[in-house]
């Protein structure tokens, strides 16, 4: 075999990779190259394949910090195969030989005879569609992958320059993505359904889900958790996010993304909210993010958020008659959506957020009505771009502090997010919840049933915001939706 340096190499299966296409678009194409081959699978083997009558064998000598691998090449013989090749076959796959009886294979003997009666090695039939490209100095290339009757897409970069590959993998915005080997990711094609995951840093807490979709396009929830970092602590009056909180929001990411590669997740996608857009450090806050976990953080606005927690309404409680507002209130900010059934008509943000008006008014203890009164008074004030409108049909509400309000109402000691979404509050279950926390301080709330722990100190102002919203969209009732942007997120970038 011909001397071949071995490269690092970085691959992604999925569907269709959005912006990354159209970079790749812009460039200059090689030849189409289409190719029938047979991979060879085990629980824990090297890459292995047959093209073109010739049996080729990459083994993982190496995985660097960023997850790349280097694969070396260490076989490519054609048919009939000798005995002791066999075993390196079968070694190559990390599995013990079974006995040789002939001195030479040919290709039908070798499958039928050895790889097939194994029952621990699979022959995988694969038709690829191969474009090849050169992306900031490293070959890169797109194929489209057919097995077992499922299809896949791929994109590939390589280089023997380990940080040309996470460059040129950050400049088409795919770091999000696990890096995936062929015979990882056709085992994970055609064995079940696509995991993908998704983050949302928010200015209270971060987000994560991770959810399977089946052939029909309908997601299931694998993993749906929140963890209250408080990125946004004390960052009304510094203007950046401090080292503690970052801390804290890093560890919490770093959790999630390891959580999402031992679900099998094929990319994760994680966006950044209020906190985020307004901190004057939100550079150095999404490197240090990077660096510890490789995940970039995309600081979307807040009209972006608006749009995802619409898109998450529509496929988590259905079609809605008539004119809707979709509102979600975090920490430091609060979205509103104005539609009609599928279409969005408006949607903004506003600075409206629990964390806001906690600090500012101190609203973490037992708080005097007169100081109630000013801080309704001034998120109404800064809710003024929602005032003089006419009431919609419907009012749906997401977001921390909605969802614990609920949890408040039912008594569920363990939140069970089936029972929340779609539920109903009024505005006299908001009144009693008001009152509920304004008189007793953050300690005391966290014993009420069904609220969480740590959004005590904040639970106060968010039902505040939410009493003021209906209020001015002059409505008694609104509809409780679990799903979130993280929910929207995942549809928007992973299909619908």
């Amino acid at each position: 075999m011909a001397t071949i340096i071995p490269r690092w190499e970085w691959r992604v299966f999925g569907t269709g990779f959005g912006s990354a296409e159209d970079a790749f678009a812009a460039l200059t194409p090689g030849p189409v190259v289409e190719s029938d081959e047979l991979y060879l699978l085990s629980a824990a083997g090297g890459s292995v394949k047959v093209r073109d009558d010739l049996i080729d064998i990459k083994l993982l000598r190496e995985l660097n910090a960023d997850g790349l691998e280097r694969w070396e090449p260490v076989m490519k013989l054609g048919f009939p195969l000798p005995a002791a090749e066999v075993s390196r076959v079968f070694d190559a796959l990390g599995v013990v030989p079974p006995p040789l009886t002939r001195g030479a294979y040919t290709f039908d003997q070798f499958l039928a005879g050895l790889v097939e009666p194994s029952g621990v090695v699979r022959a995988v039939r694969v038709h690829k569609r191969r474009v090849r490209y050169t992306l900031s100095g490293c070959m890169a290339e797109i194929a489209d992958v057919e097995a077992d009757g499922r299809t896949a897409r791929t994109i590939a970069i390589e280089s023997e320059d380990a940080s040309a590959v996470i460059a040129a993998v950050r400049s088409v915005g795919l770091d999000g993505y696990v890096n995936t080997s062929y015979p990882r990711g056709l085992a994970a094609l055609i064995d079940g359904p696509p995991r993908y995951a998704v983050i949302d840093v928010g200015t209270n807490s971060v987000k994560f889900h991770v959810g399977e979709r089946d052939a029909g396009g309908t997601w299931r929830a694998i993993v749906d958790r929140a963890e209250m970092t408080r990125l946004g602590e004390n960052l009304e009056n510094h203007g950046a996010i401090s080292t503690e909180p970052l801390e804290r929001t890093v560890t919490a990411i770093a959790g999630m993304v390891d959580e999402a590669r031992r679900n099998h997740a094929r990319a994760t996608a994680a966006v950044g909210t209020a906190g985020l857009r307004i901190a004057h450090n939100r550079d150095d806050v999404i490197a240090a993010i990077r660096a510890r976990t490789g995940i970039t953080v995309e600081v979307i606005p807040g009209e972006e958020e608006s749009r995802l927690a619409y898109l998450a309404v529509r496929a988590g409680l259905g079609a809605t008659g008539g004119s809707v507002v979709v509102f979600d209130t975090g920490g430091g900010s609060t979205q509103f959506t104005f539609g009609h059934g599928p279409r969005v008509d408006e949607h903004f943000s506003v600075d409206v957020g629990a964390v806001r008006y906690t600090e500012r008014f101190g609203l973490v203890g037992t708080v005097a009505p007169e100081v109630l009164r000013d801080a309704l008074a001034a998120i109404s004030a800064d809710l003024s771009r929602i005032d003089g409108r006419p009431p919609p049909d419907a009012l749906v509400a997401m977001g921390g502090a909605v969802t614990n309000i609920t949890a408040v109402k039912l008594g569920l000691a363990t939140y069970d997010p089936d029972v929340v979404q779609g539920a109903v509050l009024d505005q006299a279950e908001i009144d009693r919840q008001i009152e509920l926390y304004r008189s007793r301080d953050a300690e005391a709330r966290r014993t009420i049933v069904g609220l969480q722990p740590k959004r005590a100190d904040v639970i106060l102002a968010g039902a505040c915001i939410v009493r003021t919203v209906m209020e001015k969209l002059g409505q008694q009732t609104l509809t409780v939706s679990d799903r979130g942007l993280r929910h929207g997120l995942l549809i928007d970038r992973f299909g619908a």
